[in-house]
Formats: C-alpha cells, structure tokens, sequence
C-alpha cells in the first residue's frame, strides 16, 4: 500500500511539468481577441526582438531608418504649401504662354490652314493616288500659289503705292473744289498743312518708323509668312500621325466615339476653311473686275485687300469696301457713289446667296451665335480670334447636340 501511494504521487508529479509545458507550448489562436495587457507584451517583445523596425532606427531593411508617418493632407501646412505652389505654378505657365504668344498664332494658324486643305488631301487619295503623293501635289499647288501672288502683286504694288504717294498733293489740290473743305481749309489751312506734310518726304517715316522699321516689318513679315507655309506643310502630312496619338490618349472604351467625333469637327472645320476661301477668291475676283471697269486706279492691289480681309466675319469685307470706296471717290464723286452702290449689293449678294451655300452648310451654326462667337473671338484674340471663332463654336454646338443634351435626355 505504501509503495502504491508513492506511485501516485509520482505521477501527479509528473503531471504538473506537463500541464505547464503544454500552456506554455499553446499556439495563440489569431481570431481571439488580444487583452491590453497581452497588447503590450507583444509591442514589448517585438521592441526587444526587432529593434530595427522602430522608427528612425537603421536597421536591414532600411539603413537610414525607417520613414516614419506620412504629413496629413487635410494639414493647415500641407493646403497651404501645395495650394501655393499650384498659384505659383499657375502665373508661371501664363507668363510663358504670353510671352510665347506670337509662336502659338503662328502654330495655331497653321494647323488651321492644314486641317483646310486636307479635304482637297482626303479628294485626291480617293482618287486613287496615295496620301504622300496626295500631299506633295498639294504642297506644290500651295508653293506656286503663294509664289505667284507675291510675283503678281509685288511690282504692280510697288509701283502703283509710290504713283500713288506722288499724286496725294494732287488729290489734295482736287478736294479745294468741294465748298465745304474750301472753306476749312481757308480757316484752319488743312490742306496746305497735308500738302506740306506728303511733299516732304515725312509720310513714308511715319508710316513705317523710318527706312529700318520698314525694312524690320518686311522681314517680320516674310519670316511669319514663311513660317505659317512650312507648319502648314508638315501638319499636312503628318496630321494622320497626329491625330492618331492623340486618339491613344483616350481610354480604350471611349476611343472610338471621340475619334467618330473629332473627325467630324475637322472635316467641319476644313470645309469652313476651304468655304472662305472660295468666298473670299469670287469677292476678290468681282472687285477686280468692277475697279478695272469703272477706271479706278490701283485695282489689283485694291481687289487683294478685299480678298484677303472678306474671310474676318462681320467686318471684313466692311473695312475692304471702305478702302476701295475712299480710293474711288479720288477718282470723281460719281464714281464713288457707284462704288459704295456696288459695294452694298455684293453684300447681301454675299451673305444671302454665297455664304449660305459655301460656308453655313458646313459648319451649321445659327446666325445669332456666328455674330456672338465673332465678337468674343475678335475681343479675345483679335483677327485670329475672330477667324477661328466660327469653327469653335461649330466644335462646341457639335459636342453640346452628341453629349450633353442626350445625356441629360437619359436622365
């Protein structure tokens, strides 16, 4: 009996080290949730084990030490810092863009005149001939083109714009016979006081700042032009490529619906374009022809200021037919009221039977808003603004009938 209470004991002996390894063995079930005090343990522990995993401490992982938390954005510091430097950054890219400003009219006219032309592009390849060929015909067509007016109006101007500085005193002489300026000029002494001004050689300074600010507008001039016709050119050609990339910007699921639309803004856009040309090639060409008849003098130099101002909406053609009407009235009065007759039924010749079957088809605007987008884009932008504020604004009703108002119809 004894040695069987001996074994007893012996076993609950043995027992106890084995309860007590068997909690210390115990695996943590994860799911459980942690009492504070095992709560800190643990950060104690792991503190103690990976001393390179505190903050600021080297450790492997980060031998400078570990970052440590992130600047709160909803910070005062951090709204004030980054918001200033968006103002800041915002001045900067205005400033550039306004002292590049002459550079993007010029970019901006280019790719206008080349989304123009490529309707005739876009013609030949439909033809049959392929897009390189397409556009070196064009390219040629363009050179020879501006080649020929500049042969054309070079001498003829040159010429008729110094014939017509030397007879001014003549004009001059021609006005004392209108009673009316006979009389201001006998109290205020207007033409004696012109006569002196043209004889003396001191118009053609004013006018341009003197022989080196003639000579700087020329070159000005001709290096704008040069540069407009070799842009125009390259976009010409590479406008497939251009459009192309710009296209892979957009998202995969929309591609195909702005690429549907953006074609058809450019095909608007060019027959705008090639529209006021034609317009502007018959205004020129009817000009010719009436000052040739009627004995104008300077009729080709005239007929090309018209031509060339009849593409400003509202006003061009205005201020052409003013300069041609003022020249006609040196001619006699009779003539100039021929003129100025002349004049105001082209206009609505213009405007109520060629514009609407050239230009307006084209680009669908109504009248009311052709008048608005040309005052904004005249104010804005000047003559460029103003050129390109029909074709903006046929862009702009284009995405406002295919977008907005069907989503709102959806609504």
């Amino acid at each position: 009996m004894p040695e069987q209470q001996d074994t007893r004991e012996d076993r609950e002996e043995v027992a106890v080290p084995a309860e007590q390894s068997e909690e210390t063995t115990r695996i943590p079930d994860p799911a459980r949730e942690r009492t504070p005090t095992e709560t800190r343990l643990a950060t104690a522990e792991t503190a103690t084990a990976r001393p390179e995993t505190q903050a600021g401490q080297p450790g492997e992982r980060y031998p400078f030490g570990v970052p440590g938390q992130r600047i709160s954005r909803s910070s005062p510091f951090y709204v004030g810092f980054f918001g200033g430097l968006g103002v800041l950054t915002a001045i900067a890219l205005s400033r550039l863009v306004e002292s590049a400003q002459s550079i993007l009219v010029l970019i901006v006219v280019s790719m206008f005149l080349a989304v123009g032309l490529n309707p005739l592009v876009e013609w030949l390849v439909r033809r049959g001939l392929r897009r390189s060929l397409a556009v070196t015909l064009v390219a040629l067509g363009v050179v020879l083109a501006v080649a020929g007016f500049i042969a054309a109006i070079a001498q003829p101007l040159a010429e008729q714009t110094s014939r017509f500085i030397d007879q001014l005193p003549t004009y001059l002489n021609q006005l004392l016979n209108n009673p009316h300026i006979r009389d201001l000029d006998a109290n205020y002494q207007i033409i004696q006081k012109a006569r002196e001004f043209v004889t003396s050689g001191e118009l053609l300074k004013q006018a341009f700042g003197g022989i080196f600010g003639a000579g700087v507008f020329v070159a000005n001039t001709l290096f704008n032009t040069l540069t407009v016709l070799i842009m125009t050119l390259y976009f010409l050609g590479s406008l497939p490529a251009i459009k192309k990339n710009i296209y892979l910007l957009v998202p995969r699921s929309r591609r195909t619906r702005v690429q549907l639309l953006s074609d058809e803004i450019l095909t608007r856009v060019g027959r705008y374009v090639g529209g006021a040309f034609l317009v502007a090639i018959i205004a020129g060409l009817v000009t010719y022809v009436f000052l040739s008849v009627t004995g104008v003098p300077y009729a080709l130099p005239l007929a090309i200021v018209v031509a060339l101002l009849d593409p400003v909406p509202m006003i061009g053609f205005l201020v052409g037919a003013a300069l041609v009407t003022l020249v006609s009235f040196t001619v006699s009065l009779k003539v100039g009221v021929v003129c100025l007759i002349f004049f105001l039924i082209y206009q609505q010749i213009e405007n109520y039977l060629i514009v609407p079957r050239v230009v307006s088809k084209s680009v669908d605007v109504p009248p009311t808003l052709t008048i608005v987008a040309a005052l904004l884009g005249g104010a804005l932008a000047g003559i460029v603004g103003a050129l390109l504020a029909i074709p903006v604004a046929a862009a702009i009703l284009l995405l406002i009938r295919e977008v907005v108002l069907p989503r709102q119809e959806a609504s």
